[in-house]
C-alpha cells in the first residue's frame, strides 16, 4: 500500500482482475490482507469469527508494530471501532440516541443555517477574484462545526482537532509524526471533556460524562477519549470527502446534474452514487479474522489485520454492473453500496452525514448553477494518505450569484 497514497480506482481495478481479497504490505513491511470484492465485502464485514479489538491483532500483541506505525491509532484506540460484543453494545448504546433518523432531522434547520451563512462567504470571495477554495471554505466547516456543536467542543479547538485529525488518518506521516499527533489529540480532546465535566452543557459530551458518573462502570476516561477521538475525525473527515466528490462528481457530468434539475434524480441519489463511485474512503483499518478465514476462495490467517476496500466494492462489476465505473443517478442499484458500513459496526453517523450532504449540495447549485471547477479534475491534488479518497483543494467558479439575480 503506497502509503503516499492517491486515485484509488485504477489501482482497485487491476486488483480485482485477481480476485476478491488481496495480500498487501501495510506501512512498515507489515502483512496485511484487503478485502476489495463487494459481496465477499459484505460477508466478511459481518462475519461471526471477524473481530475488531485489536487484542486479535497477531503482530501488535507480539510487540512487533512499533509505537510510532501511522496505521497503530486505528487499532488502539478505546471506543466503538475496536470493541466487539457486549462491549461493542455498551458503547454504541450510549450514543445511538443522538444519531436516529428523527433526531437527526431535528438538526435540518441548523443545517440548513449554517449552509447559507458559509455561501454567504463563498458569494464574498467569488465577488473578489472569482475563484473559492471550495473544500476549506464549504465542505470542511460544515460537518467540523455541527460535529463539534454536538459534542460541546468550542470554537477556538476546531482548527488545531482537523488538522490533527488529517495526521492522524494519514498513511505517510513519520513515526516522530504519527506519535506527536496522537498525543496532542488526546490533550486536546482531554481539555474538551474537562470543560464539559465542569460546565455541563446540552451536548454529547456532557451526557457521556453524566453517564460515567452515574455508574462508573460504563465508561472509562480511556473510552471517553477514545469515543470524542472517533466522532470527531469520522463526523466530519468522510462528510468533508463526501461533498467535495460530489461537487466533482457534478461538474464533470453536467448530464447528471440535469437530470437532478430536471426533478428525474434527487439530491439523495447524487449523495447516494457518489459514496459508490467515489467513496470518501478507500481503505479502512482493521478487522482481525480470529481463526483462519476462506473469503472467496482466499484464506484470510487468523490475527491478520485487513483492510475494508470501500472505494473497489462500490465500483465491483460482479455487484454493480459492467457500466460501475460510470456515475449514473439512475443506478437504483446505488443503495447497495457498502461505503458507510455493513453489519454491527455500520456508521451510526450515516443519516447525520446524509443529511449534511443533500442540504449542502442542494443549496450549493441552487444559489451556483453555473458552479464548475476551476482547473481540470485531474489536475487536483490527491489526498494524502490511503485510508481517505478525495482531493486536497477544490477551487471553483461559482460564477453568479441566483440571489442577486
Amino acid at each position: 500500500m503506497d502509503p503516499a497514497g492517491g486515485c484509488p480506482h485504477a489501482r482497485n481495478a487491476r486488483l480485482r482482475e485477481r480476485g476478491a481479497v488481496a495480500p498487501v504490505v501495510l506501512p512498515g513491511d507489515v502483512p496485511g490482507m484487503l478485502v476489495l470484492g463487494h459481496d465477499a465485502l459484505r460477508e466478511f464485514l459481518a462475519h461471526p469469527d471477524v473481530a475488531k479489538d485489536a487484542r486479535h491483532f497477531t503482530a501488535l500483541a507480539e510487540d512487533r508494530i512499533p509505537p510510532g506505525w501511522p496505521l497503530r491509532t486505528f487499532a488502539t484506540v478505546r471506543g466503538m471501532t475496536t470493541a466487539d460484543g457486549d462491549d461493542h453494545r455498551r458503547l454504541r448504546s450510549l450514543v445511538s440516541r443522538a444519531f436516529t433518523i428523527r433526531r437527526v432531522e431535528g438538526l435540518r434547520p441548523r443545517i440548513e443555517a449554517l449552509v447559507d451563512e458559509l455561501l454567504d462567504g463563498v458569494a464574498r470571495q467569488a465577488a473578489v477574484d472569482g475563484v473559492v477554495e471550495l473544500r476549506s471554505r464549504f465542505a470542511l466547516p460544515l460537518p467540523m462545526r455541527v460535529i463539534c456543536e454536538l459534542f460541546g467542543v468550542g470554537e477556538e479547538f476546531r482548527d488545531r482537532l482537523h488538522h490533527l485529525s488529517s495526521q492522524v488518518v494519514s498513511t505517510d506521516t513519520t513515526p516522530q509524526e504519527a506519535l506527536a499527533a496522537n498525543k496532542e489529540m488526546v490533550a486536546v480532546l482531554a481539555q474538551v471533556a474537562a470543560a464539559r465535566a465542569k460546565e455541563p452543557g446540552d451536548d454529547l459530551t456532557s451526557a457521556l460524562i453524566a453517564a460515567r458518573e452515574e455508574d462508573g462502570d460504563r465508561l472509562s476516561q480511556e473510552e471517553l477519549i477514545g469515543t470524542l477521538i472517533l466522532f470527531v475525525i469520522a463526523g466530519h473527515e468522510t462528510t468533508l470527502n463526501l461533498i467535495t466528490n460530489a461537487v466533482r462528481a457534478l461538474c464533470g457530468h453536467r448530464d447528471q446534474l440535469a437530470l437532478v434539475r430536471a426533478g428525474s434524480a434527487t439530491w439523495m441519489d447524487v449523495v447516494e452514487e457518489t459514496l459508490r463511485w467515489d467513496s470518501p474512503v478507500s481503505y479502512f483499518p482493521f478487522r482481525y479474522p480470529t481463526r483462519d478465514l476462506t473469503v472467496d476462495g482466499t484464506v484470510i490467517p487468523q490475527g491478520t489485520p485487513v483492510l475494508a476496500g470501500y472505494s473497489a466494492a462500490g465500483r465491483d462489476p460482479a455487484a454493480h454492473g459492467p457500466d460501475a465505473d460510470r456515475f449514473d443517478l439512475t443506478r437504483r442499484a446505488a443503495s447497495r453500496h457498502l461505503s458507510l458500513g455493513h453489519g454491527a459496526h455500520y456508521c451510526l453517523g450515516a443519516p447525520l452525514a446524509r443529511l449534511e450532504a443533500t442540504v449542502a449540495l442542494e443549496r450549493l447549485f441552487t444559489r451556483f448553477p453555473d458552479l464548475d471547477l476551476a482547473v481540470p479534475d485531474e489536475e487536483l491534488p490527491a489526498h494524502a494518505g490511503f485510508v481517505g479518497n478525495s482531493v486536497r483543494r477544490l477551487p471553483v467558479r461559482p460564477g453568479p450569484d441566483a440571489r442577486e439575480g
